[in-house]
């Protein structure tokens, strides 16, 4: 009897199992979401976006067609405003046979590195050798590689021609070009405090004496009297460190590290403006106190005797824009703006008009990000646009006829809030003019002179179209190109679907991004899985065509899930107000996502919101992570990978601005290390072994504090990459992320060999 009992439940368990495993994504499914991988899928779609390439003279420009196995080149003049063939494509093909041999399609040239020398002649490259083509004659050349002196980028020449500014030794010396006599301006430079130097993002230190990567800046006034560069101070600051264990020949770790604050710390690297006299030698000090460096100031000449730039104070609650005399480095204040929460850099533009002495920037001082235009002599500042939209973007300036062209969202009644277009007005903010009229997302290009552009424009759900435009003649229009996505569809792919649903608070429109299977039955219950990255500097919602084919949230819904992105409260894009939401509070920015899930499964019932997933990377990482330490009665499963867990231990400027400086309890409340536990589901924790942006040290102290709380999750470190995964480890990342999602999601069996 025990016998058969013991029978029974081998017979149960094995039953249970081989079920689990057919309820799971076949192997099928796996072939099919490998096509959909970001890199395969999007080859299927051609012409998604026109780039053109302007003759410098604004004559015109050429542009390439692409199709499947086709390549054409074409181009337009103005002011005539008719495409045609560039060149002749057989004639040129036939050239190369009789000339090289070369076996080339005329409908699929192989050209690289396309340029025209004037009208007539066409040089561009094969592989790697070089070819000049006479579109007279069509006689072709190959072209010897010139030898050209290779650029010396620790040094610039002075505009006259008559010097050469570079770095010795920690100082800044002076090169005469007539004579070679070189003349040191700096004396006191040293180690650790550097002139002529700046700090760079990527300043690598190899072993614990190492040397930071040479950095040299130094911009001459335009009558080459005077110098402006900076001092780099790392003496107090201090260094986050990382071990590389991915170098094949070595059999114990390298050391790595690079100068980063975090935020609250004074043991920064700080920068301090300088100017040198050159006739004199003389250095001059700039009356602004030495910056962090990733706050420092930022100076543009402003004819000879004076320099014009901005800075945020600590803390990004106050932004000044300021006034240099060179002669002397006596800093005049010229606009100060100053928020409760912050003066945000993110949709920020700063743009100094030299003719008209004037500085175009925008600020949210209105409630919405608008653009103001600052005379610099009388101190008058006029706000040049307004309402409840945004401006994202300024595109071009023509000061000679004191036009303004910017892109903006949300103005336009009916339409889609986070649709882009394009916009003219003139320097007294008057008369406002929409140059793109379709209701869709447009992309645009200018030409030098500002008098046409290119505008590739579309929705996540209508395939682009590229048109020319003028600026003076809004009538003028002829269409260039229409993206070919035949390939795509024969796939069975379809464009993300998009919902509009209300906030948590029940009134703040959030939008959202659904992306189904291709084999989608509406009679089926899905598992939902999110990709989240909350901002507060950006938004996820797709735009455009392009933004529709973006990571592999189509190959993740193959293996039977939808996938889905969300824009809470709390990202850019929107009002400032809707921004702030999160200042101090990004451990609350999910809540608006938790309320549209919950909302649209009551709507859909192929929605399944007893099975919620979610994935982030960076700060989308942390929400991941926060999603099951903070909101587990919704989201059962998360990937977390490179996230900044704990935003004391980020580099300072991102937390700075939406945490708030000086560092208090918010940090702590809202840390995830500090949740730890709190963490109910799956989590899988993920990180670069030497990531530089964001230190995986974050990750391993997470880990530690789910140790310390007995809590089951999963670790994966890739000990050779950085912030970013590239090549087959993020294939690697890819594979396991979507296996977890099934195994813990969908609580099946998954496949790993699913290539072959």
């Amino acid at each position: 009897m025990k016998l058969k009992q013991l029978f029974f439940s081998l017979l149960l368990i094995w039953t249970t199992i081989t079920l689990g495993a057919q309820s799971g994504p076949s192997l099928a499914d796996y072939k099919r979401a490998d096509r959909f991988q970001r890199d395969y899928f999007r080859s299927k779609v051609h012409n998604v976006q026109i780039t053109p390439n302007w003759f410098a003279d604004s004559t015109g420009f050429w542009y390439e067609i692409a199709g499947k196995d086709t390549r054409t080149f074409r181009r337009v003049d103005f002011p005539i405003l008719e495409s045609q063939p560039a060149f002749d494509h057989e004639k040129l093909a036939a050239a190369l046979q009789k000339s090289f041999d070369l076996q080339v399609a005329a409908t699929n040239l192989p050209l690289r590195n396309l340029t025209f020398k004037g009208k007539d002649t066409l040089e561009f490259r094969i592989e790697e050798q070089g070819y000049s083509v006479s579109l007279k004659t069509f006689a072709a050349s190959k072209k010897t590689p010139e030898s050209r002196p290779a650029r010396n980028e620790f040094e610039v020449q002075s505009p006259d021609g008559k010097w050469i500014a570079f770095s010795r030794d920690y100082n800044l010396y002076l090169r005469s070009t007539v004579t070679g006599e070189e003349t040191p301006l700096s004396q006191n430079g040293q180690k650790g405090y550097e002139y002529a130097s700046y700090y760079g993002w990527g300043d690598i230190i190899e072993g614990e004496n190492g040397t930071r990567p040479r950095r040299f800046t130094a911009t001459w006034s335009p009558d080459s009297k005077m110098i402006l560069t900076s001092i780099c101070d790392t003496r107090v600051a201090q260094k986050m460190y990382l071990l590389d264990w991915s170098v094949d020949t070595l059999y114990r770790p390298k050391l790595l590290g690079y100068y980063r604050g975090s935020p609250g710390d004074s043991t920064v690297v700080y920068i301090k403006p300088v100017l040198f006299e050159v006739e004199n030698r003389h250095e001059i000090a700039v009356d602004i106190q030495p910056l962090p460096h990733f706050a420092s100031v930022s100076l543009r000449w402003l004819g000879n005797d004076r320099l014009v730039g901005h800075y945020w104070q600590r803390g990004y609650k106050q932004l000044n824009f300021v006034q240099v005399e060179a002669a002397s480095g006596a800093v005049k204040n010229l606009y100060t703006e100053a928020s409760a929460t912050s003066v945000n850099n993110a949709f920020y533009v700063f743009r100094l008009l030299e003719k008209a002495g004037k500085i175009l920037f925008t600020s949210e001082q209105s409630g919405w990000n608008h653009l103001y235009l600052l005379d610099i002599p009388s101190g008058q500042c006029t706000q040049l646009t307004r309402g409840e939209f945004m401006v994202n973007d300024l595109v071009f300036v023509d000061e000679q006829r004191q036009r303004i062209y910017f892109t903006a969202m949300g103005k336009e009644p009916g339409r889609n809030i986070y649709l882009q277009q394009l916009y003219q007005i003139d320097f007294a903010g008057k008369e406002t003019q929409l140059l793109t009229p379709e209701n869709a997302h447009h992309i645009v290009q200018f030409s030098p002179d500002g008098r046409y552009f290119v505008d590739n424009y579309s929705t996540v759900t209508q395939a682009t179209v590229t048109v020319l435009r003028s600026t003076d003649n809004r009538q003028a229009r002829i269409e260039l190109a229409k993206a070919d996505a035949t390939e795509l569809f024969a796939m069975g792919w379809r464009a993300p679907e998009t919902y509009i649903v209300p906030g948590a608070d029940g009134e703040s429109p959030v939008y959202c991004a659904i992306w189904k299977p291709t084999n989608f039955d509406p009679a089926r219950s899905y598992p939902i899985i999110e990709s989240v990255y909350t901002g507060p500097f950006t938004f996820r919602y797709p735009r455009s065509f392009a933004q529709g084919l973006v990571g592999n949230h189509q190959a993740l819904a193959e293996l039977g899930f939808v996938v889905i992105t969300i824009d809470g409260r709390g990202s850019a894009g929107r009002s400032k107000a809707f921004r702030d939401y999160s200042y101090k509070r990004l451990g609350f920015s999910l809540e608006d996502h938790v309320f549209a899930i919950r909302t649209l499964a009551q709507q859909h019932s192929w929605l399944d919101a007893g099975r919620v997933g979610i994935f982030g990377h960076s700060a989308g990482g942390y929400d991941a992570a926060r999603a099951l330490l903070q909101y587990h009665d919704l989201y059962k499963v998360a990937v977390s990978s490179a996230g900044d867990h704990d935003h004391r231990m980020e580099k300072a400027w991102w937390p700075e601005m939406y945490m708030g400086w000086p560092v208090d309890s918010a940090y702590h409340l809202q840390s995830n290390i500090t949740m730890a536990a709190n963490l109910q589901g799956k989590l899988l924790l993920v990180h670069g072994g030497i990531d530089e942006n964001v230190n995986p040290s974050a990750t391993f102290k997470l880990s530690e504090a789910l140790i310390k709380a007995n809590k089951d999750f999963d670790l994966l470190i890739i000990p050779s990459q950085r912030h970013g995964f590239g090549g087959l480890y993020n294939d690697y990342f890819n594979k396991k992320r979507m296996n977890y999602f099934v195994e813990h999601l969908l609580g099946a069996i998954p496949i790993w060999d699913y290539e072959n």
